[in-house]
């Protein structure tokens, strides 16, 4: 739900609606076309500080705060799964847990929580000197997690008696507290509102790091990654199984979902030229110092259309779950540094698909039929033209060769994902 498109300066062109940016019928127009198209979810990333719009990226910003927003599409969306990254960083789990707890209530139980720690940015807001260590994050985030499931929990399904006769709405003897004890909360819990419909919203996550990996393991219904290379996907897949396997999980029981950026087009030429008209929008300048920002790498000196010197990426790591991807593609496959800088402000790491509807529908398929993803977020390289073209062409072609639903199954978010429903504890 970037609706700047999600290739950074997308939105210069002709056509974009730039103008409307914040405001709610973007938004709502952006969901219900994804919901016409039948997928699964629409989801909302954020940003706590203003330093990426001083930047001119509009891409990574806070521009819609992904609580609020899930809570005004309710009204316009019918099936389709709402989803937001709230920070365990930044918040209380009881205020986590009553936020998605009153969402999923609100939504007939259509929501799902993006669990996130934060990579960096925004702690000054939050009273903090420094960003947390990220192993102290990660075992912080999955206290959080632990204390907001059993809030969920610490209402039975059978409470609510609404027994208009004796008075009585609710049991009372069946909402519990928690009273959690731990390192980094004290909660005495219960919950002030049912259980969920979902029992727990959908939970995703998305880190890359073995910490990451670990919490995903143990915690996820859904892991979003950015993986642009197949060996490395593959890589990926198998740890989050292994991971899954060892926190007492079946290791299929968290779905894979790579991002995708599909610059797509009825013929490979015009996606081809719809991909050079997009790279015309980049700000060179903006986007090496994006690039530097993101990798770590001190670019000084170089030529746009010079190679990155391997030895610039020794001693600096940079955002760490996407480094070695900018490793790769700037020594491995000797991208030059024009290149590097759009294809980071094109995909952020991702993988770029450009070519005709059968050309990116065959690698997208290739993925799945091997079992590196259970299904992909679909990231529209320009709002509105390259969303459509998303949504219009390859979402139906994808249809059409059986890879994808043409209807919703089930009324909640879990029933459309194939995602068994929490039983409470």
């Amino acid at each position: 739900m970037l609706t700047s498109g999600f290739q950074i300066d997308s939105w210069r062109a002709p056509g974009s609606r730039s103008e409307e940016l914040a405001r709610l019928p973007l938004m709502r127009d952006m969901a219900q076309a994804a919901e016409a198209a039948k997928l699964h979810a629409v989801f909302f990333g954020d940003s706590v500080d203003v330093v990426t719009i001083r930047d001119n990226n509009i891409r990574n910003t806070g521009l819609y705060e992904p609580i609020s927003s899930i809570g005004a599409l309710i009204g316009y969306t019918k099936n389709i799964g709402l989803v937001g990254s709230l920070s365990t960083s930044f918040t209380e789990p009881y205020n986590a847990a009553r936020q998605f707890a009153g969402l999923d209530l609100l939504s007939d139980g259509r929501v799902g929580w993006n669990i996130v720690t934060s990579l960096f940015g925004g702690f000054q807001n939050y009273g903090l000197d420094a960003m947390p260590d990220p192993k102290d994050r990660y075992r912080k985030a999955t206290e959080f997690v632990k204390v907001v499931t059993e809030l969920w929990d610490s209402w039975t399904d059978d409470t609510i008696l609404n027994d208009r006769a004796s008075g009585q709405w609710a049991d009372v003897e069946k909402i519990h507290d928690i009273n959690h004890a731990g390192e980094f909360f004290k909660v005495a819990g219960a919950l002030n509102m049912p259980r969920p419909p979902q029992g727990h919203p959908v939970l995703f996550q998305a880190g890359q790091s073995d910490p990451g990996v670990k919490l995903g393991g143990e915690t996820a219904d859904v892991i979003y990654t950015a993986q642009s290379n197949r060996e490395e996907a593959e890589n990926f897949t198998r740890r989050v199984r292994d991971s899954a396997a060892q926190a007492g999980r079946p290791r299929d029981a968290v779905k894979i979902l790579p991002g995708v950026v599909p610059i797509v087009a009825a013929t490979r030429a015009e996606a081809e030229e719809m991909s050079r008209e997009l790279a015309c929008y980049i700000d060179m300048e903006a986007g090496r110092r994006r690039y530097e920002n993101a990798s770590g790498v001190d670019t000084s000196g170089l030529e746009l259309d010079d190679l990155i010197p391997a030895e610039r990426f020794e001693g600096s790591r940079g955002n760490s779950s996407r480094w070695a991807i900018m490793r790769r593609m700037a020594v491995d496959e000797k991208m030059t540094l024009r290149e590097l800088i759009i294809g980071f402000a094109r995909s952020g790491g991702h993988r770029i698909l450009v070519g005709s509807v059968e050309e990116v529908a065959d690698e997208m398929i290739t993925w799945f039929e091997a079992g590196i993803s259970d299904g992909f977020n679909l990231d529209p390289p320009s709002v509105p033209e390259g969303m459509h073209a998303m949504l219009d062409l390859l979402v139906p072609h994808l249809q059409e060769r059986g890879y994808f639903q043409t209807e919703y199954s089930g009324g909640t978010l879990r029933e459309s994902m194939g995602l068994e429903r929490p039983a409470s504890r």
